[in-house]
């Protein structure tokens, strides 16, 4: 998984509002007394969010499993001369030399958690690595998402040099969503190398979420819809979940 993705991530995802996403956050954390102190991001990607945070003042950890985003993550950040650190770890499984004042995780990195064992372990974690009144916001995308806007649908997109074909399968029986990935990536010689991937996802509702963030001896705070703001709705694409140490 992200293998060949990782090199592709960032113009896939360029449609993200990283910035708008980042300015929500942060004036919560902010409100929350969190003005300064460590984070720690999981899932971090390629570094995107946790460069962001790392240009705000914080001193940053990101976490992810994958190598080949890490090492995009590392590009990033001696591109901008920051001192986060990037570990690689599944969240579940995370190990940190000290707590942090807080822990995010954006862009449905929780949904790539199937099973509700690896949801225990993760809030687990959690639990032992924030500090007392420390935060943990985290999105997840919603099964209408799943449903009703990503469905049973395929992308393409094509430019000189990368090229990729996205098809989405998602099955209710098991809350479970597929990306089947064909990337073609052009090589110096002029010819395209292929890669497929298959990514997973499982959506989660806001009460099986709470069960398992307050069975880890967490605080469940508040959740919000789409924009950090509002109460969850219906029709929103992504859940945020705020709980405290």
């Amino acid at each position: 998984m992200y293998e060949g993705f990782a090199g592709v991530y960032d113009q896939v995802m360029d449609n993200i509002p990283y910035e708008e996403w980042f300015e929500r956050l942060h004036e919560y954390l902010i409100s929350h007394g969190i003005k300064e102190g460590s984070i720690c991001e999981l899932g971090c990607g390629t570094g995107t969010m946790t460069e962001k945070f790392a240009g705000a003042g914080y001193q940053m950890i990101g976490i992810d499993v994958s190598p080949e985003m890490l090492a995009l993550a590392n590009a990033k950040r001696e591109e901008n001369g920051s001192d986060t650190i990037y570990l690689e770890q599944p969240m579940e499984e995370m190990e940190l030399s000290e707590p942090v004042d807080a822990m995010i995780s954006v862009c449905d990195s929780v949904n790539y958690l199937l099973h509700e064992e690896q949801l225990e372990g993760l809030f687990s974690r959690v639990k032992q690595y924030l500090r007392p009144d420390g935060y943990f916001i985290f999105d997840v995308k919603t099964a209408y998402c799943y449903q009703q806007i990503i469905g049973n649908q395929t992308w393409v997109e094509q430019d000189e040099d990368i090229s990729y074909i996205w098809e989405n399968y998602y099955y209710d029986d098991r809350d479970i969503n597929e990306y089947m990935l064909t990337i073609f990536r052009r090589r110096e010689d002029g010819l395209y190398e292929k890669s497929e991937e298959a990514h997973y996802q499982r959506a989660y509702d806001i009460a099986l979420l709470r069960e398992k963030i307050e069975q880890a001896g967490l605080t469940f705070v508040e959740a919000f819809g789409s924009d950090l703001k509002t109460e969850p709705g219906a029709m929103d694409e992504r859940f945020y979940i705020v709980c405290k140490e």
